[in-house]
């Protein structure tokens, strides 16, 4: 008896990890829990192989945006997360950033809203944000 296999996709990347960007193809089998890489090609070193596996099975971002202060110069405070979090909770993230309004002065790094949505990563302010006249 002869087991049917399911057909393969093939995605194409381009590799961020060095200035070669290499145009990879990655064939995935499967979909879902299941889902398996069965082959990375057009990488020219290991760490490309690492990023377009990673970036199939489990990607991530550093997400940027700014919320709302008050009693500051700029009506908008850049903010981003301490470290990547997965690209499925990016749009969860931006909906509890859209309601988060801080108040000045605001150091950098200071946490601006803890554990976001639910990844373990915190939402940091990327500048100093002093009160108005205390420049």
């Amino acid at each position: 008896m002869i087991e049917a296999r399911e057909a393969s996709e093939v995605l194409s990347l381009t590799c961020i990890v060095c200035p070669l960007s290499c145009a990879l193809t990655v064939t995935v089998a499967g979909e879902g829990e299941g889902r398996l890489i069965e082959r990375v090609a057009g990488n020219t070193c290991r760490r490309g192989a690492e990023y377009a596996v990673a970036e199939v099975m489990h990607p991530l971002r550093t997400l940027t945006s700014t919320v709302a202060i008050s009693g500051a110069r700029a009506a908008r405070l850049p903010v981003r997360t301490r470290g990547e979090i997965p690209r499925a909770a990016i749009a969860r993230a931006m909906q509890e950033i859209a309601r988060v309004a801080v108040k000045a002065p605001v150091k950098m790094g200071q946490v601006i809203l803890p554990d976001i949505a639910g990844t373990g990563v915190d939402l940091v302010a990327s500048c100093d944000m002093p009160t108005v006249g205390s420049e």
